[in-house]
């Protein structure tokens, strides 16, 4: 399962968030959908340093929403657990951030202001909300205050800005690191990027340069080891946040730590061993949910990025995304040819949403000014949704 590849040369000191020292500077980024406690297992057994938990709202946590408590929940092995909070009320978000931090469930907060969808923005949240810098410095200052009580850190994760004519991260940047958010991380794309393109690493870079004080960690486009420590080599970055390149591929997060810590030897499944651990990733699932079925339909988005690559026929693709039992997958998995070897480049590469720019969406008028007017306070009310892991 092991070949070496080119050696890499530059490595990178424990990564520190706040009072916790991440043995590899490598970040699992929450994905709606896919970093629940059982992938989050995965890929913490492959090397992840640091897995932050689905995004949850301020308000749903605040409220107790029973879907938002199973979101920040965790594993014995994670350590420090971490939560990540979405909102545009400074009082919700730091009421959030106080109930996780003194009821002792998370030792971590990470804020979303990097939130591209339509529903979010359009109501001036998310990747819409650091253009008001008040509104965003009143929400990290409250958020660093409620954690800091209980010796909880908050960090930051932003976009570079709503579009190239409406950048905000350096900004965001300064704002963060003054009012005492323990490290910001950029994806280095706009929101009207969404996932398209290519990241612009060279945001990364000025941010480095504009930031002297806390951890900047750099997202967007790490499909490989050599793309992080590249990453790294081209900005300066503390860390990197990886998101898309994991889906299907919890393996990666061995490549990563093996590069950061000097090692040539990476991690090539052939199909045998990736049928292993979607069998481990589907126990995990039911584990869970506490429920086969559930655990079953959650898994099943999950197949198509670990069979990419592989010799696996449509017919017998389509029934693994049919699977409702443990039973079930075990036997599809076994009629697989599993003596394949790793595809390489087949298996490497994008991954998940990617698609088109698409303008954002956002309040009348959002654009006008850098400060709230009463009717967009209103939007924002409207913002706090009760709903997780979006």
């Amino acid at each position: 399962m092991t070949t070496p590849t080119s050696t890499v040369s530059t490595l990178l000191p424990p990564l520190r968030i706040g009072p916790h020292t991440i043995d590899t500077p490598v970040v699992l980024a929450p994905m709606a959908g896919v970093t629940n406690k059982a992938f989050r297992t995965l890929c913490r057994e492959h090397g992840a340093g640091l897995y932050v938990a689905e995004m949850v709202t301020s308000r749903a946590l605040v409220e107790r929403h029973p879907a938002t408590l199973r979101i920040v929940t965790f594993d014995e092995g994670e350590s420090p657990r971490s939560a990540q909070v979405y909102g545009v009320d400074p009082a919700t978000v730091a009421g959030a951030v106080r109930i996780l931090a003194a009821e002792g469930l998370a030792d971590h907060v990470d804020l979303n202001f990097g939130c591209p969808v339509p529903k979010v923005t359009k109501r001036g949240g998310g990747g819409a909300l650091p253009w008001k810098r008040e509104l965003f410095t009143r929400i990290v200052a409250g958020a660093v205050e409620a954690g800091g009580a209980y010796g909880v850190p908050v960090t930051v994760k932003t976009r570079k800005g709503i579009d190239d004519d409406h950048l905000t991260y350096l900004d965001a940047g300064r704002i963060a690191e003054r009012e005492g958010a323990a490290a910001i991380a950029l994806h280095a794309r706009t929101v009207e990027q969404h996932y398209s393109g290519t990241a612009d690493w060279a945001a990364i870079a000025t941010l480095k340069e504009t930031v002297r004080t806390i951890p900047v960690l750099g997202n967007g486009d790490i499909w490989s080891a050599e793309d992080a420590v590249r990453m790294v080599q081209v900005t300066g970055a503390d860390g990197v946040v990886v998101g898309r390149g994991c889906q299907g591929r919890p393996w990666l997060f061995a490549d990563l730590a093996a590069a950061f810590a000097g090692s040539d030897v990476r991690l090539r499944p052939g199909l045998r061993e990736v049928a292993d651990t979607i069998y481990r990733h589907g126990e995990l699932q039911v584990e869970y949910w506490e429920d086969e079925g559930k655990g079953m339909r959650d898994l099943r988005k999950h197949m198509a990025w670990y069979l990419k690559g592989y010799a696996v026929g449509g017919e017998a693709r389509a029934s693994l995304a049919l699977v409702s039992t443990l039973a079930e997958l075990r036997e599809r998995l076994d009629a697989l040819d599993l003596d394949q070897p790793y595809p390489g480049e087949g298996a490497e590469g994008p991954r998940g949403r990617s698609g088109t720019p698409k303008t954002a969406h956002l309040p009348y008028g959002w654009l006008d000014s850098r400060e709230l007017t009463p009717a967009h306070r209103q939007q924002l009310v409207e913002a706090e949704l009760s709903v997780s892991g979006g």
